[in-house]
């Protein structure tokens, strides 16, 4: 097999667990939230304490990511990880207590994580050693492709199954995404040159700078979380909009699926701290847009957000890789601490406050707040990155 034909391969076992680990056991809880509220007799209150239990097992996830270094363990949780997914959606399915959901939400959290961070940090280890460049935008592309996939299933199956059935089919191609996941990353090499002989030396941020920046980045993640998680809730409780939140989830999906291609290729002509900062800002316009009222605010604020939350995720860990080549998913576990927490308090916040208020508009006005305060953060950072600068060592190039 040629050098790019082994590349994409490697980034296809990334699409599909990203597939398998975000479209099928975390994002497909989404559109069928409406769902199980109007079939199970699942409340606000509660729906919002599965999704911040959801990130509490990523959290949890991102903890275990943080402490290891070996890469053959991580390979092995990984690929453990993998299967948490499969099972974590077949529970969702088997019954209707409140605590197994919750178990059902946490597993899938974990599961989340080793895709996002050990799967991802796997292969950028295998990019960077493999001489090829250290961006992330097609492997990330399985999140929006995720997120389209499961609100079709969701909005085909629905014409027929109920919510335990749907979860049940959500299973059935859980199996199949498994197979590619596993069976196309290669087992991790350990080796401190790269194949062309190069050392693969770490080029860690100072203090100050990786501080900033992960309070940047839990102001990120509540962003994200709110209307990933409470986007079709919200639409579908908007005047005159009842039953058309889905099509803003899909909207989502279809904007985040090319995004982070089009954020690499922007980093590479303004530099990947200078492409947060738009991207964070234009994240706020997105978050609000559905307020304005209509489908057409509700849609162009859907397609807003998706074409930045995922790409902000992509930068921010492929700086991870650049800093940290020989480790990567250390520092991503890392900011994922950060960006976790952030997923943890925004959900169960957006449920008090939906609940208070009879709506979830105080969720995205939280929402948006907080990425106000994450984008002045990044231009922070700006600061303190020329102030740095001096006292690096050139880093790695991939």
């Amino acid at each position: 097999m040629t050098p790019q034909g082994q590349r994409m391969k490697v980034l296809g076992a990334g699409i599909f667990s990203l597939l398998l680990a975000l479209g099928v056991a975390r994002f497909a809880y989404t559109p069928l939230l409406p769902v199980m509220q109007a079939q199970a007799g699942l409340g606000l209150a509660e729906g919002g304490w599965l999704a911040a239990l959801n990130y509490a097992g990523y959290l949890s996830g991102a903890l275990i990511a943080s402490l290891i270094s070996d890469l053959v363990l991580k390979d092995r949780l990984y690929r453990i990880g993998m299967v948490l997914a499969v099972l974590s959606t077949l529970l969702m399915g088997l019954t209707s207590d409140f605590t197994l959901w919750a178990v059902s939400r946490f597993v899938a959290g974990l599961s989340s994580a080793a895709s996002m961070l050990l799967g991802t940090g796997l292969i950028l280890n295998w990019l960077i050693r493999h001489n090829q460049r250290g961006e992330l935008g097609i492997h990330f592309s399985g999140v929006g492709l995720g997120i389209v996939g499961c609100s079709l299933v969701v909005a085909l199956l629905g014409q027929w199954l109920d919510w335990r059935e749907q979860w049940f089919a959500l299973t059935a191609l859980a199996c199949l995404l498994l197979v590619p996941a596993l069976a196309w990353l290669p087992r991790p090499d350990r080796s401190p040159l790269t194949t062309s002989g190069q050392p693969m030396r770490d080029n860690p941020p100072s203090r100050l700078f990786l501080r900033l920046f992960m309070a940047a980045y839990f102001c990120a993640g509540v962003g994200y979380v709110v209307s990933a998680t409470f986007i079709v809730a919200i639409v579908d409780r908007l005047p005159g909009l009842a039953g058309q939140g889905s099509w803003s989830f899909l909207a989502i999906g279809l904007a985040a699926a090319p995004a982070c291609i089009v954020w690499d290729l922007v980093a590479r002509r303004t530099g990947e701290l200078n492409a947060l900062i738009l991207a964070a800002a234009l994240q706020v316009v997105g978050i609000l847009l559905p307020l304005s009222g209509g489908m057409a605010g509700a849609i162009a604020g859907a397609l807003l957000f998706g074409g930045t939350f995922v790409g902000m995720v992509s930068l921010v860990l492929s700086m991870a890789g650049r800093y940290y080549p020989t480790r990567p998913a250390k520092m991503m576990g890392k900011m994922t601490l950060s960006y976790g927490a952030a997923q943890i308090v925004g959900p169960a916040v957006t449920g008090w406050l939906a609940v208070s208020l009879g709506s979830y508009a105080g969720g995205l006005y939280f929402a948006a707040a907080l990425m106000v305060v994450g984008t002045l953060l990044l231009l922070a950072l700006k600061g303190v990155e020329r102030r740095d600068r001096p006292a690096e060592a050139p880093a790695v190039v991939c």
